[in-house]
C-alpha cells in the first residue's frame, strides 16, 4: 500500500531531527516538499539536522531532489551510518550537495592580470598556428591524392560550392571596388589638379586597384561570404554527427568535404578579383571623365601604357594564397565545432576574423617581397 510522503521535525538538545515517513515518490509527494522547505527555511545556519529514515518507504529521484533542495538551506546535516541499499542513492545525492563549495581563486589584478592575458593569448596563438599547420599538411596530402587520381574529386559539392561561394559575390565585388576606384580618382583629382598633373590620377587608380584594392577587397568579401559558409556547413554536419557517420562508413573527410571547397575557392577568387579590378577601373574612369575631363579612351590608353600588365599580375599572384588561407581556415574551424550552438557561432566568427587577418598579413609579406624584387 502506498503511503503519502510526510515528515516530522523534533528538537533534541539544540539539534533538529528530521523523521521521514511514507513514500517520497513523484505520485505521493503532494505538498510535502514545499512544507519541508518552508519549515527548514526558518532555521538558523548553526542548527544541526539529523535525518531519520527508519520509517521512510520508497524513494525516487523526485523525492530525493525535494529532500536535497530543502536540506541545502542548512549547513550541518548528519545521515545515518548505515542505510538500506535502496536508500543509498539518497546519501549519494545529498552528500555532494551539502559540501562546502571551494573558495574561488583570487582574481589577478593590475600588472599580473595584464601578463596573464598576454600569456594566454600567446598560448592561444601558438595552438592556432599548430592546428593550421597540421590541417594544411593533411590538406596537401589530400590534394596530392586528388591530382594523382582526379576521379576522387566529388563534382557535386565542387560545383555547388562554386555557385554558393563565388557567383553570388561577383556583383558585390564589382560594386565595392567601383566606389573605391571612384574615391581614388576623386582624391587624385583634388590633390593632383592643384599641381597641374591631374593625368597621373590614371596611374593612381590603376596601380591602387590592380595591385592592392582589387585582390584584397575581393579576398575580404570572399572571406566574409565563404569562410563563414564553410564553417557553418561543416559545423552543422559536425553537430548532427554526419561527419562521424561518414568516418564510420570509411569516407575520407578531406576528399569529401575539404578538397572540393578548397579547389572551388582557388577557382572562384581569381574570377572575383578580375571582376573587382574591372569595377574599380570603371569607377575611376567615370570620376576622371566627370571631374577632370579625361576621356575614357585616353584613360584606357594611358592605363595600358603607364601601368601595364605587370601591376595586374603582381596583384593576381597573391590571390591563390588568399584563397588557400580562406578555405583552409573556414574548413578547419568547421571541423573543430563542438556539439553546441555556442561553439558553432564562435567558430564562424573566428573563421572570418582569422581569414581577414591572414589576408592582411600575406598582403604585407607580398609587399615586402615585391619591394625586394623591384616590382
Amino acid at each position: 500500500m502506498s503511503i503519502a510522503a510526510a515528515f516530522e521535525l523534533h528538537d533534541r538538545d539544540g539539534r533538529r531531527s528530521l523523521v521521514l515517513h511514507g513514500d517520497w515518490i513523484t505520485m505521493r509527494l503532494n505538498d510535502a516538499a514545499d512544507r519541508l522547505r518552508r519549515d527548514i527555511t526558518g532555521m538558523t545556519d548553526d542548527v544541526e539536522v539529523d535525518i531519520d529514515v527508519e520509517d521512510l518507504g520508497r524513494l525516487d529521484t523526485a523525492g530525493a531532489y525535494a529532500i536535497v533542495r530543502a536540506l541545502g538551506l542548512v549547513r550541518k546535516v548528519h545521515l545515518p551510518q548505515s542505510l538500506r541499499p535502496d536508500l543509498a542513492t539518497l546519501a549519494d545525492l545529498i552528500s555532494p550537495a551539502l559540501e562546502e563549495p571551494p573558495l574561488a581563486a583570487p582574481r589577478a589584478g593590475g600588472l599580473r592580470q595584464i601578463f596573464d592575458r598576454i600569456g594566454r593569448a600567446t598560448i592561444g596563438i601558438g595552438q592556432t598556428a599548430y592546428r593550421n599547420q597540421t590541417f594544411f599538411g593533411q590538406l596537401v596530402v589530400a590534394l596530392g591524392r586528388t591530382l594523382v587520381r582526379p576521379h576522387r574529386l566529388r563534382l557535386t559539392p565542387f560545383v555547388a560550392t562554386i555557385e554558393q561561394a563565388g557567383l553570388g559575390g561577383l556583383p558585390i565585388a564589382a560594386i565595392m571596388t567601383f566606389f573605391i576606384g571612384a574615391v581614388l580618382a576623386l582624391v587624385g583629382s583634388t590633390m593632383l589638379q592643384s599641381l597641374g598633373v591631374a593625368v597621373y590620377s590614371v596611374e593612381l587608380v590603376g596601380i591602387g586597384i590592380l595591385r592592392e584594392f582589387g585582390p584584397v577587397i575581393a579576398a575580404i568579401l570572399f572571406a566574409g561570404r565563404s569562410a563563414s559558409a564553410f564553417t557553418a556547413q561543416l559545423g552543422s554536419m559536425r553537430m548532427n554527427h554526419e561527419i562521424d557517420a561518414m568516418r564510420v562508413m570509411g569516407v575520407d573527410i578531406f576528399d569529401a568535404l575539404v578538397v572540393p571547397r578548397v579547389l572551388a575557392a582557388l577557382l572562384m577568387l581569381p574570377l572575383m578579383t578580375l571582376v573587382a579590378d574591372l569595377g574599380g577601373i570603371v569607377g575611376g574612369m567615370l570620376v576622371a571623365r566627370t571631374m577632370m575631363g579625361i576621356e575614357p579612351s585616353f584613360f584606357f590608353q594611358r592605363l595600358v601604357d603607364a601601368v601595364g600588365a605587370q601591376q595586374f599580375w603582381v596583384g593576381m599572384v597573391k590571390v591563390p594564397v588568399f584563397a588557400l588561407a580562406i578555405a583552409t581556415t573556414g574548413c578547419r574551424q568547421g571541423l573543430e565545432v563542438k556539439d553546441d550552438v555556442e561553439s558553432l557561432g564562435a567558430n564562424v566568427t573566428g573563421s572570418v576574423v582569422q581569414s581577414i587577418f591572414l589576408i592582411i598579413m600575406f598582403d604585407a609579406l607580398f609587399a615586402v617581397l615585391f619591394k625586394q624584387a623591384g616590382l
